[in-house]
């Protein structure tokens, strides 16, 4: 081991002299261990945000795409009727693309559902359940009734646990559901309406959806909505990174009425948000690191200053400045390399166990940090990923590489016989 590399290791505290440490030894080592504490602690603070983030961008995208499709195949402003005449030409078409595993037809329409007094916007979705599953997991999230139910003819109806709860009802019970579109008569406007059955209740775990998402049959959409639903085929395909490449691939292969159109455009109002919000709030926790960097700096700087009768007697003795530039490099890389590693283990801990330490902490504290009735998931999501943890890091050393060039040049630049005259 060089010398350079030995004393910058004792003046990190990361290595030990023969003699007992004096007060300026002790003072050295105690802003070098702080300066790698914050350091550590910026590191693995980007590192836990960073990955809660992406775990709550990876549930909720899991969960819209639970009963979302990962395409739409539509034709607008057309009757749902004329269009579910033609929708196994329309899937088979689709079906040519190899990405293609499923399709189902479907209707969407904006409506109102009315219990007693009890009214509430919601969005109808027509399908058919002998081949929603093809498409959906809507059948596996059933907590009362099953998703067959819903025979055409039969005006049934399966509703999200949270709007079931809203308007109190159940399995068994009825509704009133109103289209937008009426008829005009002598007596005024008379809106279409019709009484459904509640034969089942689903909970996909996305608040939105639980609150705002009923299903019918499609044939029975069609009826009630025919002057204001979308009607077409819904898509699964086997990759859904894939889709907005399989949605271009299908607008030239369908006929020209026919329009495609993907889960990343259907949310891409969302998923911009959260790309966005993830960046800043990068910037914003890297400005820990930087002012632990900034800290380092300015440690190193009273490190230089302490050890200014040391300089002095090294270039006595033959150190050249560079040599004496090398030792404070040393130091202040070290403290950033091991403050670095030391943030990458404690954030990478606690971001692969926050489903253990969050609950703990709310049930020591009694409260919850996500009430489901605010945000789309009640529980702290997260998925560490290695570009991640890279970036942090990278980002890291090189912040603490540069607040080692100032304090080195400064040492370097020392004149022995000045000093060791003042001292």
């Amino acid at each position: 081991m060089s010398y350079e590399l030995w004393i910058g290791a004792r003046y990190a505290g990361l290595a030990r002299s023969r003699r007992r440490g004096g007060r300026g030894d002790r003072f050295v080592s105690f802003i070098a261990a702080s300066s790698m504490a914050g350091i550590a602690l910026g590191v693995a603070a980007l590192i836990v945000v960073l990955s809660v983030m992406n775990g709550f961008q990876t549930q909720v995208r899991d969960r819209m795409l639970s009963v979302l499709p990962h395409i739409e195949l539509y034709v607008p402003r057309m009757d749902p009727e004329q269009v579910l005449s033609q929708w196994r030409e329309i899937a088979a078409l689709a079906k040519e693309n190899p990405q293609v595993r499923g399709t189902a037809p479907f209707v969407a329409a904006q409506g109102m559902i009315v219990r007693g007094e009890a009214l509430s916007g919601v969005q109808v979705r027509g399908i058919d359940p002998q081949l929603e599953s093809a498409v959906s997991d809507v059948g596996g999230q059933m907590i009362a009734g099953d998703i067959a139910a819903l025979k055409p003819g039969s005006f049934s109806i399966v509703l999200g646990n949270q709007i079931a709860n809203m308007l109190g009802v159940s399995a068994g019970d009825t509704v009133l559901v109103l289209a937008p579109q009426g008829s005009i008569s002598p007596a005024g406007f008379t809106p279409r309406m019709r009484q459904f059955t509640v034969t089942g209740i689903f909970s996909s775990g996305y608040y939105e959806y639980d609150a705002s998402l009923a299903f019918i049959n499609y044939e029975d959409a069609a009826k009630v909505f025919r002057d204001s639903g979308t009607s077409g085929v819904r898509l699964r395909i086997a990759d859904m990174q894939q889709a907005p490449l399989v949605a271009r691939d299908l607008g030239k292969t369908l006929p020209p009425f026919v329009q495609a159109q993907d889960w990343t455009q259907n949310n891409r109002t969302w998923f911009a948000a959260v790309q966005t919000e993830k960046r800043m709030m990068f910037l914003i926790l890297a400005l820990i690191v930087a002012v632990a960097a900034f800290n380092l700096l300015s440690s190193l700087v009273m490190a230089v200053k302490d050890k200014r009768s040391d300089i002095a007697i090294l270039r006595t003795l033959g150190a050249s400045p560079r040599e004496i530039a090398k030792i404070f490099l040393v130091q202040g890389s070290l403290i950033g390399i091991v403050g670095t590693l030391l943030g990458v283990a404690f954030g990478v801990l606690v971001a692969y166990n926050i489903d253990v330490i969050v609950p703990f902490i709310e049930r020591m504290l009694g409260v919850q940090f996500l009430p489901q009735q605010i945000y789309f998931i009640s529980e702290l999501p997260s998925n560490p990923q290695l570009t991640d943890i890279l970036v942090v890091a990278l980002t890291s050393l090189v912040l603490s590489l540069l607040a080692t060039l100032y304090p080195s040049w400064r040492a370097s630049s020392l004149q022995p016989a000045e000093v060791l005259r003042h001292d």
